[in-house]
This record gives structure tokens, sequence and C-alpha cells, in this order.
């Protein structure tokens, strides 16, 4: 279940990136590259923040970390 709830947070914070840069403000493809770096740490270290924040939520764990 913290895979689906994952994936479907990121797709959407993602989403809302590209659409805020295309609105508002070219910066916000900051955000995306934010994103993007923490998905790559999160594979090296097997430390992701939004896990933590998910299972502080009740999520139920399955699996090893934010493995996509």
């Amino acid at each position: 279940m913290l895979n689906t709830y994952f994936r479907v947070i990121v797709g959407i914070m993602v989403l809302l990136s590209v659409v805020l840069a295309v609105y508002v403000s070219i910066n916000w493809l900051w955000f995306t590259v934010f994103i993007g770096v923490n998905l790559i740490q999160s594979a090296f270290t097997k430390w992701c923040l939004l896990e933590t924040i998910l299972v502080k939520l009740g999520v139920k764990k399955e699996g090893k970390g934010c493995s996509i």
C-alpha cells in the first residue's frame, strides 16, 4: 500500500509542478528537479522522507524503501 501512495503522490507533485511552470512561472520546474534528486538519493540511501511521513500517518509498509 505504501508504494501505491508514494507513486500517486509523487506523480501528482510532478504534474502539478509542470502545470504551474506552464501557467505561473517557469521556476516551478525547480520543484520537479527537487523531486527527481530526491528519487535518486533514495535509491542510494534507501531512505525517503515521503515514506517516513506516510508511515507515521499509518500507511502500511510493503517491501523496502521507495523502490519504483
